[in-house]
């Protein structure tokens, strides 16, 4: 049996360890480029796993995420091995494509990341306020986009959580489970960039430790600068080895 109040409380400490307080909605990618001895790799693992975390040691860790799915996918995806990163002794572990499927551990983890990218007062907060709204006291497809996008969050990952708080019935959560929202979240304003995955030549990438690791040894004169070009070409990210066509810094 999951003990949800102690895998919510998990989220919280983990938010708070992060300087992150315990309600807003986080840049998860931005939070994870700042975890010291971790390194975040993007690279499309095809339709059976959305992620995987690699505890080489205490100190480091390496977290990849399947850059093909959804960059809400890739959200949850993340924060479901923040917990395996921080809770789980595991030193190695894969996480399926579908949500609350799998061991034990790995529905614990998905929980873990409903509640660190939507955190249970905030939701509630949320979903109080369209449903005092709604004529019929229920919330419809906008207001459940409308969430999503708040919390940047997969459109199955919301809807799942909604079923846990009780706010949505099993039909409800089949039925807007088969709709497909992108066209509708740009009709209210929003980008359908959370539908969508990383455009092919951004599915690849290194960052964080390693990417800081590999400057450490050639700036320290231990590997030549060959080796220090192929590490960062091993990674991904010929745009250190060769630079980019962007253009220079713009300083506002």
């Amino acid at each position: 049996m999951i003990d949800r109040a102690e895998v919510m409380t998990k989220a919280i400490q983990l938010r708070k360890e992060l300087g992150e307080d315990s309600s807003s909605p986080i840049d998860i990618f931005a939070v994870a480029r700042n975890i010291e001895g971790l390194s975040l790799v993007f690279y499309p693992m095809g339709d059976k796993l959305s992620g995987m975390c690699v505890r080489n040691s205490d100190k480091y860790c390496t977290i990849g995420i399947n850059s093909a799915m959804s960059r809400g996918r890739q959200r949850f995806s993340l924060a479901h091995e923040f917990y395996h990163m921080r809770f789980d002794d595991t030193m190695v572990s894969l996480c399926g494509k579908k949500i609350g499927d799998g061991k034990q551990i790995e529905k614990e983890a998905d929980i873990f990341a409903s509640y660190f990218l939507m955190p249970n007062d905030e939701l509630t907060k949320k979903t109080t306020v369209f449903l005092e709204k709604s004529s019929d006291k229920k919330l419809d497809i906008d207001d459940i986009i409308r969430i999503e996008q708040y919390f940047g969050v997969s459109h199955q990952a919301t809807i799942l959580r909604l079923k846990e708080n009780r706010v949505l019935s099993q039909s409800e959560v089949d039925n807007y489970l088969q709709m497909s929202v992108k066209n509708r979240a740009k009709a209210l304003g929003y980008s359908g960039d959370l539908y969508e995955p990383l455009p092919t030549d951004k599915r690849y990438g290194t960052f964080g430790s390693y990417i800081e690791q590999a400057d450490l040894l050639f700036q320290r004169d231990l590997i030549s600068e060959g080796k220090y070009e192929s590490l960062l070409l091993e990674a991904f990210r010929s745009d250190l080895v060769y630079g980019d066509d962007e253009g220079g810094d713009i300083i506002d």
